[in-house]
C-alpha cells in the first residue's frame, strides 16, 4: 500500500504519530488533496480546538483536543485520559445528547461482542498455558521421581553393605572366641600333663614346636589377602577387555559408576565364573575386600 509523499506528510503532521496518520489517511481517503488542504470548518473538524467559554457561558462538555472525542463527565474524561494518556482536554459549551435505546442496545451488544471475543482467546490462551504446565509438572514430578528411587538405591546399597560388614565382624568374633578357648584347653592339658609328670618323676614333656620364622635364603609365603590394598580386575565389556586397577575398599557400585562414565555402559550385574558367582545391585554395596576380588579376580559385566 502506498501514499503520495504530501498526502502522507499531511497525516503524520495533523495527527502527530504513525497510528494517527494511518487512521487518518483512511478517514480521508476519498478526499481530493485540495480538499484536504482547504481550511476545515469549526464544526467539522473534530480535532479543531474548541473556543474558549464566554463570561457567563457553562460548559456542558469536555472535549479532548488531541483526538477530538467529547465526553458527557469529567469521569469519562479521565477514564479516557488512563486508556490514552491523552492530556489536554478543554470545556466546551456543546451540550452531547444522550444515547438513545437503540444506540444503547447497539453498544451493548458491541460491548458483548467484544467481551466474547476476548474470553475466547483468552480460554485459547488459557488451555495452552494448562498444557504447559501440565508438561511441566509431569517433567518435574519424573525427575523427582528418578532422584528418590536413585536415593533409596544407595540406601538399600549401604544398608546391605552394612549388614556383612556386621556379619563379617561377627564371624571374625567368632573364630577369635574359639581360638582363644582352644589355647587356654591347650595350655590346661600341658600344665595338667606337666604336673602329672613331676608327681610320677618323669621329664616333662616338650614344649610344643613353634612355627619357624621365615629366613631370606628359605620360602617365602605368599601374602594373605588382607595384606593387598589393591585388587586388579579383568572387566569383560561387550565393547572388549579392559583391566583396572582399584584400592580394596573400593565398593563394586564405584567400579560400576566408573565403567559408566568410561564407556557410557549401565552395569546391572558382575559375573565371576571361578568360583561361579554373581554379583547383582544388592552386592553394589559391598567393597571388592569383601566380596573376596583381592588381590585379583575377573569378571564380565552385564
Amino acid at each position: 500500500m502506498g501514499f503520495e509523499k504530501e498526502r502522507a506528510e499531511l497525516a503524520v503532521k495533523k495527527s502527530g504519530g504513525l497510528q494517527g496518520a494511518l487512521e487518518w489517511l483512511e478517514q480521508n481517503q476519498d478526499k481530493s488533496l485540495d480538499e484536504i488542504k482547504a481550511p476545515p470548518q469549526a464544526e467539522d473538524d473534530p480535532t479543531a480546538e474548541p473556543p474558549a467559554l464566554k463570561p457567563g457561558e457553562e460548559a456542558r462538555s469536555l472535549v479532548c483536543n488531541e483526538c477530538g472525542k467529547k465526553f458527557r463527565s469529567q469521569a469519562q474524561a479521565e477514564f479516557h485520559a488512563s486508556k490514552t494518556q491523552h492530556v489536554d482536554f478543554a470545556e466546551s459549551t456543546e451540550e452531547i445528547a444522550p444515547l438513545t435505546e437503540e444506540e444503547k442496545k447497539a453498544k451493548l451488544e458491541e460491548l458483548r461482542r467484544q467481551l466474547a471475543e476476548k474470553r475466547a482467546g483468552g480460554s485459547e490462551q488459557d488451555k495452552i498455558d494448562k498444557k504447559r504446565n501440565e508438561e511441566i509438572r509431569r517433567k518435574s514430578t519424573k525427575e523427582t521421581q528418578d532422584i528418590k528411587e536413585d536415593l533409596q538405591k544407595k540406601e538399600q546399597m549401604k544398608e546391605a553393605a552394612a549388614k556383612r560388614r556386621e556379619k563379617q565382624a561377627e564371624i571374625a568374633a567368632k573364630e577369635r572366641i574359639k581360638a582363644k578357648i582352644a589355647a587356654d584347653k591347650e595350655e590346661r592339658r600341658l600344665k595338667a600333663e606337666k604336673e602329672k609328670a613331676e608327681r610320677e618323676g618323669r621329664a616333662p614333656p616338650p614344649e610344643p614346636a613353634t612355627a619357624p620364622l621365615a629366613t631370606s635364603s628359605g620360602p617365602v609365603a605368599s601374602k594373605p589377602a588382607s595384606a593387598y590394598t589393591e585388587a586388579r580386575l579383568r572387566l569383560q565389556t561387550p565393547g572388549g577387555n579392559v583391566q583396572k586397577s582399584f584400592p580394596v575398599e573400593t565398593t563394586l557400585f564405584e567400579v560400576a559408576a566408573a565403567l559408566g562414565q568410561e564407556s557410557g555402559l549401565e552395569v546391572q550385574s558382575f559375573t565371576q565364573n571361578y568360583p561361579k558367582k554373581v554379583f547383582d545391585q544388592v552386592d553394589f554395596g559391598a567393597t571388592l575386600k569383601e566380596l573376596g576380588l583381592v588381590p585379583s579376580a575377573s569378571l564380565i559385566v552385564k
